[in-house]
Formats: C-alpha cells, structure tokens, sequence
C-alpha cells in the first residue's frame, strides 16, 4: 500500500508503470496511455473493463501530476466499482488525501470521517483522523475569521493526541494544537486592543483577562498583562494595575512589555507588587507563590 507518511506521498506503484522495462520510448507510451485511459472516446477503454489496481494506479498517476480533482475522483471509482476490495479500503484514504490536496477541505473531511468509520483499526486510521483535523487546521491562518474553525481544529487535533499517542502523527498535532490555541489567544488580544482604543476599557480588560486565565501559556500573555496594566489604571484601579505589574516582572522581566509596565507605574509612584484582592490576585497567589488552595 502506498504510504502516506504525513510528509511525502512515495507514488511506488505508478513509479513501477512510468519506469517500465524497455527504455524511454516504452515509458513514454505507459505515460501516454495511463493520461488517456478515461477520456471516454474511442482511444480510452471504459472504467468498467479495468481492474481494481488499474484503476488505483492512474489516480496515483493523476495525484503525481497534481490534477488532484482527477486523482479524487478516480479513487472514488474504485470504491464504487470494487467496494469490497482490499484496493477500495486504500482508495479511500487516499481520496481523502486527494481532497486535501485540491483544497477541498470539506469533502477531504467527509471522505476521512468514512474511514474512519469503516476502518476504525486499521494502521491508517490515525492518518485520516490527522486529515480530519487539517481540513479544520489549514483554514485558520487568518486571526479575523471565524474561530469555530480554530476550535474544530483543537478537538479533532486532541482526538489524534489522545487517541494515537504513538502514531507519527501525534506530535505534529501537539506542535499544530499549540499554534492553534495561540491563535485563539490572538483574537481574544485583537478584540481587547481595539476596546482598549476606543476607551471601553472594563470590556478590554475583560478580554485580557481571558488570555490570563484561559491561554497564560501562549507567547501573547507578556502583553495581556502589560495591558491590563493599561487598563486598570485608566480606570484609576492601582491596585489590580500593580499586581498586573507584578504577574509580568515576576515572569516576563526581560520582556519589552514589562520595561512599558514599569515605567508607567513607577511614573504615577507606584510599585510592582501584589496589591488588593482581585482576580488577579489570586493568579499572583497560584503563579508566583504556589498557593492554589
């Protein structure tokens, strides 16, 4: 079966057809009637006379030469012509794979789904449960688009974490997981920075807030804090300003954000230092002095 690896697609058996066994003259006629083999006219030989593995090889040939719809659709041809075949079960993976070539994210996903259902045990389930979750993941470059994307992405990336530690495909997800919740973290800083601009700041600061509490382990919570900082003290809250301030000192000092924290508290005389008991006092607690209870 053609291995599919995550990384590269190694297209062995159309390898074997376009190498062949009589020189460049011979390749060259496979190469030839492999492309013309489903035109549907009278050089083509109709999909039904073919074998299992005739089929299958073409859309392989197809795929290589990136006419991915093609490729897809051949592959779903197997399946529908040999539905019980051990060719039909490898087609299937591999039209999921097509899919996700051409972009076509949606039926890339259906097509995976099947699979799964069909296969749940085989060796490949866990890559079609990892292309399950790219059809979510590959969508999400964008931090202004919808984030229901981004948390189908985190469960179905979750799902292959937990349930295919050992695959090859597990730490991708992990690394994938990591930037998608990021990403969240990224919109929720977006939305804060622009009710920060506008002066709404108890609708900014519950927004950083949320980057504190629910992704502190993402790269934007140095900023979250500095802006809570911000925050607070345009509301004239110097205490929950302060321990902000300390939160970023404490774990961030080298940050550029906690040098713009420490002048803006130190130039209204005030210090870096628990203050109060807000929320933010109780992560000073958790954080820096291991008092969770």
């Amino acid at each position: 079966m053609t291995r599919l690896g995550g990384k590269t697609i190694a297209v062995l058996c159309t390898t074997a057809v376009l190498a062949g066994c009589g020189g460049g003259d011979r390749a060259a006629g496979e190469r030839g009637f492999l492309g013309r083999l489903f035109v549907g006219n009278d050089i083509g030989q109709p999909l039904e006379t073919l074998t299992a593995e005739q089929i299958y090889k073409t859309a392989e040939f197809e795929l290589e030469a990136n006419d991915n719809d093609e490729a897809a659709r051949l592959f779903g041809e197997v399946e529908r012509l040999y539905p019980y075949s051990d060719w039909a079960k490898r087609a299937l993976i591999m039209q999921a794979f097509a899919f996700h070539k051409d972009e076509d994210y949606a039926n890339s996903r259906s097509t995976a789904q099947r699979y799964i259902d069909f296969y749940p045990a085989d060796e490949d389930a866990a890559y079609a449960q990892y292309l399950l979750a790219l059809s979510y993941y590959d969508q999400i470059d964008e931090v202004g688009r919808d984030q229901g994307l981004t948390f189908q992405a985190l469960q179905s990336l979750r799902t292959v974490i937990e349930r295919y530690p050992d695959s090859e495909y597990a730490r991708s997800s992990i690394l994938k997981f990591d930037l998608a919740f990021d990403h969240l973290a990224a919109k929720e800083m977006e939305i804060g920075r622009f009710y920060l601009k506008k002066g709404h700041y108890s609708a900014a600061i519950n927004r950083f807030r949320v980057v504190v509490e629910e992704f502190q382990t993402t790269t934007h919570t140095p900023e979250a804090l500095h802006r809570l900082v911000e925050g607070y003290l345009s509301l004239g809250l110097t205490d929950e300003a302060q321990t902000a301030g300390a939160i970023l000192g404490f774990n961030f000092q080298s940050t550029e954000w906690y040098d713009d924290s420490f002048k803006m508290l130190t130039g209204r005389g005030l210090e870096l230092e628990a203050a109060g008991d807000s929320w933010l006092r109780q992560i000073y607690r958790q954080v820096i002095r291991g008092q969770w209870l």
